[in-house]
């Protein structure tokens, strides 16, 4: 399995980049295909004793910045970035999955435009998997889709229930629309509307709607919404997160006998911050794209990377699109049967 890496994507790049993808390289087996400047590639990794033996570098003398517009991804202009070749390479064959930490809107855009959406699906989705009170869920949209209808919510609730039990292998997942109540009554009418149709007409386990504060305590397996409000909450969690260890870390370091009570629980505090760390997921699939396309946030660092690449393997040998091809072409046939 070849994974394509986007080796100037994100705030720590190229060195976190590099490192992070050599890493899983060496763990997994797999193997990298670096996109970029291939000079800065090999000093990077010279400078830091970092073995590029067996790694493959497509060169790409420019890089996509956070200041360029995302639909820019397309032009001629932006057409040698690593991002574009990445994209490229991709959509020719030349890797399994596709791996940025560059500018999201162009990732979403270059899955949309250059690799394409799957056969029927109507909007691609970012759809990060985050930990909650019981494990984890997934949420989808986190962002790139702000004005929606609820035919793409629908489809939203089918790709993420695919990939949960395909990759996580949680059997029957529980899809939730993110609402201001959980009766069914509740929300504007995009969610009134979204509420009937996976009701009705949507072959996911399907149990209502789920409430903010009821999203990180286990709510629901697969939490469905606009990008918009999908942004909301995926940033507030992260910094209420951030918040409470920071809190945590205080009262423990704030005296000598609560020092000595942090000690007696140590390893229990290690486990609950990396059940909370979000860099152990890696990355965020681009669910819809026809192609493996996975996004790690922009600061992410070299084990974010490793476990972005380990992620990508998961995704593709879990079959993901080709289950949500399927699926999309069920609902399809399902619709033409209705209006017959």
């Amino acid at each position: 399995m070849k994974i394509i890496v986007d080796a100037f994507g994100g705030d720590n790049a190229p060195l976190a980049v590099i490192r992070g993808a050599v890493d899983a390289k060496n763990e997994y087996g797999v193997d990298i295909l670096f996109t970029g400047d291939e000079a800065t590639i090999r000093k990077v990794a010279a400078e830091n004793n970092i073995s590029l033996d067996g790694v493959e570098i497509e060169h790409a003398p420019d890089i996509f910045t956070n200041n360029d517009q995302p639909s820019s991804i397309r032009t001629k202009a932006k057409a040698n970035t690593s991002l574009a070749v990445g994209f490229r390479l991709l959509k020719e064959g030349k890797g399994d999955a596709f791996l940025s930490a560059g500018n999201s809107g162009a990732i979403g855009a270059g899955s949309m435009f250059i690799v394409k959406r799957i056969k029927g699906v109507k909007r691609v989705a970012f759809a990060p998997v985050i930990p909650n009170i019981s494990g984890k869920f997934m949420l989808i949209d986190s962002g790139i889709n702000t004005d929606v209808r609820p035919k793409v919510l629908q489809q939203f609730a089918v790709m993420g229930s695919v990939y949960m039990e395909k990759v996580l292998g949680v059997k029957n997942p529980r899809v939730g629309l993110a609402n201001v109540g959980t009766e069914e009554h509740k929300g504007d009418e995009l969610r009134q509307e979204t509420y009937q149709l996976l009701k009705n007409s949507t072959p996911v386990n399907f149990i209502g709607n789920v409430e903010g504060r009821d999203i990180p305590l286990d709510g629901a397996d697969v939490v469905v919404c606009d990008g918009f409000t999908g942004n909301m909450i995926v940033k507030t969690y992260e910094g209420v997160a951030l918040s409470l260890l920071k809190k945590i870390k205080g009262i423990f370091t704030k005296s000598v006998k609560n020092k000595l009570a942090a000690a007696m629980i140590l390893g229990d505090m290690k486990q609950f911050k990396k059940e909370m760390d979000l860099d152990e997921f890696g990355g965020t699939a681009v669910l819809g794209c026809a192609k493996p396309v996975f996004k790690a946030h922009g600061n992410a660092n070299e084990r974010t990377i490793k476990n972005a690449v380990r992620v990508c393997m998961e995704y593709v040998s879990g079959n993901v699109i080709e289950t949500v091809t399927e699926a999309m072409s069920a609902m399809a046939d399902s619709e033409e049967e209705d209006q017959a």
